[in-house]
């Protein structure tokens, strides 16, 4: 009988998802499929009006004990829904904790590799990115959003000083011992400035970060929530943070 150091860890994969019914049950599939015997999946849905919390709710009748749901009362932001999501899959025993897309920009066959990764360099965080060598963009990507993500990463690097490559990426895996120091319920960022927040206050705890290369797709189906509010909040928050501190 295998004791329980020679288990397999348990990597609780936490997707955030509103109206992502064409793409929820395509990267459940992938990921269940995966030769990850202790991976789980949590879907975090905001009421989504085309009925993604109906999907996932089928997805874990169908998957007992692998998928869950976390049902919000309505669409609160991206940073809103990972926090509730991190600390569930914290509260439900993680050993790991990986945060993705639900729109099949993060490549699904790369989770083994993070994890690997993580285990094999003992980092508190690795990221799956766009821009260190070897990581690669959609060739759907026009210059003008290439240059925008480029400019953006350099915005914020710059104020705040970190060394990341890709800073606002939103792949990657956490080990969950060191995720839990992070004080998730302080954590002000709304929208999508919540990867940025995180990984600073990783960065000024003493945390290693270890970036490995991917290649990010384009959205699958269904439309990008990158609106005006959210990119205001991503602009202001770096200072935010800095002023902060």
């Amino acid at each position: 009988m295998p004791t329980s150091q020679e288990r397999p860890p348990t990597v609780i994969v936490v997707i955030p998802t509103y109206n992502e019914a064409g793409n929820l049950p395509v990267i459940a599939e992938q990921l269940l499929a995966l030769p990850l015997d202790g991976l789980r999946l949590l879907v975090v849905d905001d009421n989504s009006p085309d009925g993604t919390g109906k999907i996932a709710d089928g997805l874990a009748a169908g998957h007992p004990g692998r998928v869950e749901v976390v049902h919000r009362p309505g669409r609160q932001g991206l940073g809103r829904a990972y926090v509730d999501g991190l600390s569930t899959a914290l509260a439900h025993g993680a050993d790991y904790v990986v945060q993705m897309d639900a729109d099949l920009s993060h490549p699904v066959d790369a989770v083994p590799r993070l994890l690997g990764t993580a285990e094999a360099t003992g980092a508190a965080c690795v990221i799956g990115s766009r821009y260190v060598p070897g990581g690669t963009l959609a060739a759907e990507w026009s210059r003008h959003r290439r240059a925008l993500s480029a400019w953006a990463g350099l915005y914020v690097r710059t104020i705040l000083r970190m060394r990341l490559r890709d800073v606002t990426a939103g792949f990657k895996i956490w080990r969950a011992a060191r995720l839990a120091e992070l004080d998730l319920a302080g954590v002000s960022s709304g929208g999508y400035s919540f990867q940025v927040e995180m990984h600073y206050r990783a960065t000024k705890a003493g945390m290693t970060i270890v970036e490995i290369p991917i290649h990010f797709s384009d959205r699958h189906a269904g439309a990008s929530k990158m609106g005006l509010r959210v990119q205001l909040e991503s602009a202001l928050m770096p200072w935010r943070l800095l002023f902060k501190r």
